[in-house]
C-alpha cells in the first residue's frame, strides 16, 4: 500500500510532488517487483480536474508506473478527504449539492466530491481485503463513499 505524499498539497508544491510523491512511488514499484508483490494499493487523485495540475500529473505518472508492472492493482482516486484539520471544505457542501442537481455540472460534482476519513479508511480496507484477480481496478469518489469493509 502506497500512502506517501506531500503534506497539504497545493499548486505551489509542484517540485515537492516530483521529489516526494513521484520518487516514492517509483521506489515502491521497484520494491514490489523485486519482492514479487501480488497486489499494489495506490492512493492517487480524482482527475481530470480544473486545479492541481502538477499534483494530478504526478499521480497519473504513478498510476502508469504501476500499470507497466503488470501487478494487480487497486487505484483509489479521492478528491479531498475531510478530517481533523481539514474541515474548511464543509463550507462547499451546498455548492456540491447544487452541482449534483445541474446536468451540466453533475458528473464533475460527483467525480470531485468530498469523502470522509472514515469512508477512505473503509475503501482502503476493502481494497486490501478484496484485490482484483488481475489488472487495475479504479476506485472513484462515488465508490469510495459506498465502500464497506469485509470484516
Amino acid at each position: 500500500m502506497h500512502l506517501v505524499g506531500t503534506p497539504h498539497p497545493n499548486p505551489s508544491k509542484a517540485a515537492e510532488f516530483e521529489q516526494i510523491d513521484l520518487a516514492s512511488i517509483r521506489a515502491a514499484v521497484r520494491a514490489a517487483e523485486s519482492a514479487g508483490v501480488a497486489h499494489i494499493v495506490y492512493v492517487s487523485v480524482a482527475h481530470p480536474a480544473p486545479v492541481m495540475r502538477a499534483y494530478i500529473a504526478v499521480r497519473k505518472q504513478g498510476e502508469a508506473l504501476i500499470a507497466a508492472t503488470g501487478i494487480s492493482a487497486t487505484i483509489l482516486r479521492p478528491w479531498y478527504v475531510l478530517g481533523p484539520g481539514h474541515y474548511w471544505p464543509y463550507l462547499l457542501v451546498p455548492l456540491y449539492a447544487l452541482g449534483r442537481l445541474l446536468p451540466a455540472t453533475r458528473e464533475q460534482a460527483l467525480r470531485l466530491g468530498l469523502v470522509t476519513r472514515a469512508q477512505m479508511v473503509r475503501a482502503l480496507a476493502a481494497a486490501v481485503e478484496t484485490p482484483p484477480a488481475a489488472g487495475m481496478r479504479i476506485v472513484d469518489v462515488p465508490t469510495i463513499r459506498q465502500a464497506q469493509s469485509g470484516s
